[in-house]
Formats: structure tokens, C-alpha cells, sequence
């Protein structure tokens, strides 16, 4: 049974769900000599789980934690997993077997990529506050083996008010192995990238011990959106992709749709209006209906104007939220999506026709340079959201449901194989800021990577790095 603090760690009434808290009685000095008492005592408690406290700030949508979650699952089969959860967490969200969850003051970032609170009773300043004790309790608590930071120091900027403090007291002597769980593309069109990505990398090369991207390496690669002038010392790992766990059936019983979604949907009604403007007309040229998952944070006025316009064809269906939105692609004859990373996994690990339309706003050009990647694989139909006009929505739908599901021949085993890395760093030797270095890490130029001899499957201890760039 997973359990979950689903209150304010930390914050008014320092309420958590019945027995998830982490948080013992007593002051801080006190949780800090009882976390320095368990640091004491590891050595002589090598038979207990080891311990992970994993990082996750999702901002504008949901991606950053349904792939946090999918890998804190296969995580949680071989270590005891704490996940400090940074944004809003969605009702009804599966929380996965053997996880405490602890929310802490939700913060966000709205459509212009401002910070924003989103508990209408705590200012952003108050919530920085009570998130950073709150954090750093988590970690004398936790005393963890291994602390995994979910984009940081690769993004998350903004966050570093929490972040630095975590990973200054996780630097002491006989502190955790730290370690960043990096998604296969970064958004590299800053005014400022270059001095960006050097400041990246002093982050990544004075505390961490390892970055593991969820990429297959013939896809994406660290280098291809990541260019400092001055090396990366830290070992890079590849891992594969994060996707939903294979189907255990080849059976599809495809339905006559058109499955429509957008992440979280707080960025998604431009989308969502798009497909309803067309749905009664490919309907009438290829006999799909329509099936819109609008996303828990898409705006309360576009989910009436949805459910309204639903009520009023027989050719719309309108759901708030699907438990698992692979499964609801596998069962659809056609996927109409943004390209977020999650989205794009579930597609292909559900091998159904997709068009995809990436959200392009701002600098935000991961999605683009993903799906266009995706698309001359074959695999996908993309259209830029610029010409997201009726009758080129109409075409391309038209002619993604003529296509075929295309096996991907991508690694889809992120989630497995970051579990098995993640073990190994628990386990062997000492952190590098204890006078060690990871096994693989030499100094040297440009983004290096440790090979890997079964494909993507590789260990925290083999020996040589080569360089990549």
C-alpha cells in the first residue's frame, strides 16, 4: 500500500496523512541529532534497504512528475523512495507501491514563466520559506543513500533558493551520492545559453556524482542541446527512455477515434479548441469520433466550453482525466497530442498513429526538436501550432489515420535501468566529495559519457570514459 503525505510538510497545521509523516516530533536540532545518530550507524546496518530521496519540481505541466513517478515505481522495488513533490498534485493521481509523497508548498510557473503559489494562503515568499525547512528536515530525516534531483542543475534556476541549501548539506562528510535525472532534450535558446550552460556546469561538476539521461543515446544525446566551454567532469549515463511498462498482450481492439491530449492541460486549450473546430468533419471523412482528455489543469471556463460542446454532438466525448492514458492510446485509432516527453513515450510504447503538434512558446523548443527527430523516424506527423489552421488540422489527421503503427526500435527501458544505476551508486565506493571519485570519471573536455556494454544497460563501475564531443 503506497503512502503519501498529501499535506504541507512544514506548512499550516503541519498536518500529513496518517502515518506518511517524516517528520518526527521535536524541534529541528532535534531531527538533526537523530539524523546524525542513523548516518552513524549506517555501517553497522548494511542489511537494511537502502534509502532514496528523490527531488521533483513540475512547473507548467505534468511531465516532470508522471515520469518521476514511473521511475520512483521501478525505484521503490529495490529501495525505500521519498519524493519531495514541488507543484500542484492532481487528485486522483496514482501514487505508485512503496512511495511517501511529501507535497510541499505548491509552487508554479504561469504561461509568462513567472513563479506563482498555488495555495491561494501562502504568498510565493512564504512558500519558499516553509519549503526550504521542510526540505532540509526531509533530508536529516531520510538520511539517505542517494539523493536524485529531477533537472537541476540543468533547469530549475529559479528553485535554487531550496536546491542549494539541499545540496550544501548533502556535500558534508558521509553525506549521500547525488545524482540528476535529466529528460533526453533541454531547451538551449537563452539570449544568454553559452554563459548558461558553463554555469550548469560549474553546478553539476561541484555536486554531483552522476547525470543519468532517460535518452536512447541514437536518439538524443547530452551534447546536442548542451554545449559548455568548460568540461563537464561528472560521468553521464544514458539510460534509455522512460515509458509505461510493454503490453503484455499483442492483441489490439482498436476503437474508432480520435484520442486528443495535452499533458496537464494548463497550455492546451488552443489544442483542445483546434480538435473540436474539426471533429464532426473527420468524422463524416474517416468515421473517428472524437475523445478530448482535457488534463486536470486545463482552465475551469475551457473545460465548461468543452463538456458544453460534448453535450451537443454525438461525435465528442469530454473526460477531465484518465488513469492511464497509454492504455486509452492503445485502444484509439488515432493520438492528436502536444510532444512533451511523457506524451511522445506513451505513443510509442502504445504504437498508434500520432499527430503531433509540439508546444513551441517563448524559447520552449524541446518539444519541436523531439518531435521533428520523432517524425523523420517515421513515426509520428507533426504540425507546427502556428499553422494549426482547420483545414490543415483536417489533412493531416486525414492522413496520420491512413498510417500504420511503426515499431519505434528505441530503448523504452529508462525506468529498469535507472533503478539498476541508482543500486549500483548506493552501493559502491564513496561520494567524490569525500576525497573519492566515481568510477568513470576523468577530467577532460566537452560532455563524456560512460559506455555502456549492453546497449543502454550499463553499470555505475565500469572503468572507461570516452569523450563524445
Amino acid at each position: 500500500m503506497s503512502r503519501a503525505s498529501q499535506e504541507l510538510l512544514g506548512g499550516p497545521g503541519d498536518g500529513t496523512a496518517a502515518g506518511a509523516s517524516i517528520c518526527p516530533p521535536g524541534g529541528s536540532e532535534e531531527r538533526r541529532r537523530l539524523a546524525r545518530a542513523a548516518r552513524h550507524d549506517r555501517a553497522s546496518a548494511s542489511e537494511r534497504r537502502q534509502r532514496l530521496l528523490f527531488y521533483c519540481q513540475h512547473s507548467l505541466g505534468l511531465g516532470h512528475l508522471a515520469r518521476s513517478l514511473r521511475l520512483a515505481a521501478a525505484l521503490a522495488r529495490a529501495v525505500d523512495v521519498v519524493l519531495l513533490n514541488g507543484g500542484r498534485f492532481p487528485p486522483g493521481t496514482q501514487i505508485p507501491a512503496g512511495i511517501d509523497v511529501v507535497n510541499l508548498a505548491p509552487l508554479g510557473h504561469d504561461e509568462a514563466f513567472k513563479l506563482i503559489s498555488h495555495d491561494p494562503a501562502l504568498s510565493v515568499e512564504e512558500a519558499k520559506r516553509l519549503r526550504r525547512t521542510a526540505v532540509l528536515d526531509a533530508l536529516d530525516r531520510t538520511s539517505p543513500d542517494v539523493v536524485l534531483i529531477e533537472m537541476y542543475p540543468f533547469g530549475r534556476r529559479k528553485f535554487e533558493f531550496e536546491l542549494l541549501p539541499l545540496l550544501d548539506a548533502a556535500a558534508r562528510p558521509g553525506g549521500p551520492r547525488v545524482v540528476c535525472s535529466l529528460r533526453d532534450i533541454l531547451v538551449n535558446q537563452r539570449r544568454d545559453q553559452a554563459a548558461y550552460d558553463d554555469r550548469v556546469c560549474e553546478r553539476a561538476n561541484r555536486y554531483f556524482d552522476a547525470i543519468l539521461v532517460h535518452s536512447d543515446p541514437a536518439f538524443a544525446r547530452l551534447e546536442d542541446s548542451f554545449s559548455p566551454t568548460t568540461p563537464l567532469k561528472v560521468p553521464v549515463h544514458y539510460t534509455g527512455f522512460v515509458a509505461p511498462p510493454a503490453m503484455t498482450s499483442d492483441q489490439i481492439d482498436r476503437m474508432p477515434r480520435l484520442l486528443v491530449s495535452s499533458g496537464g492541460g494548463m497550455v492546451g486549450e488552443p489544442l483542445v479548441r483546434a480538435a473540436v473546430g474539426v471533429h464532426r468533419e473527420l468524422a463524416e471523412r474517416t468515421g473517428l469520433t472524437t475523445t478530448v482528455v482535457a488534463g486536470p489543469f486545463l482552465p475551469d471556463p475551457a473545460w465548461e466550453w468543452l463538456r458544453a460542446q460534448a453535450a451537443g454532438s454525438p461525435a465528442l466525448e469530454a473526460v477531465r482525466r484518465v488513469d492511464d492514458l497509454c492504455q486509452e492510446m492503445r485502444r484509439s485509432a488515432l493520438s492528436l497530442s502536444q510532444g512533451g516527453y511523457n506524451t511522445t513515450m506513451d505513443i510509442l510504447r502504445a504504437g498508434t498513429p500520432a499527430l503531433i503538434v509540439p508546444f513551441a512558446e517563448g524559447a520552449e523548443d524541446e518539444q519541436t526538436r523531439r518531435v521533428d527527430r520523432l517524425a523523420a523516424l517515421g513515426l509520428v506527423r507533426t504540425v507546427p501550432a502556428a499553422e494549426l489552421r482547420a483545414d490543415r488540422l483536417l489533412a493531416e489527421l486525414t492522413a496520420a489515420a491512413s498510417q500504420r503503427p511503426v515499431a519505434s526500435g528505441l530503448d523504452l527501458s529508462g525506468a529498469e535501468t535507472t533503478a539498476r544505476l541508482v543500486a549500483d551508486l548506493s552501493s559502491v565506493g564513496t561520494s567524490k566529495r569525500d576525497g573519492g571519485q566515481t568510477e568513470g570519471c576523468k577530467a577532460g573536455g566537452g560532455v563524456r559519457s560512460v559506455p555502456t556494454g549492453d546497449r543502454h544497460s550499463g553499470r555505475i563501475d565500469e572503468p572507461s570514459v570516452r569523450s563524445t564531443g
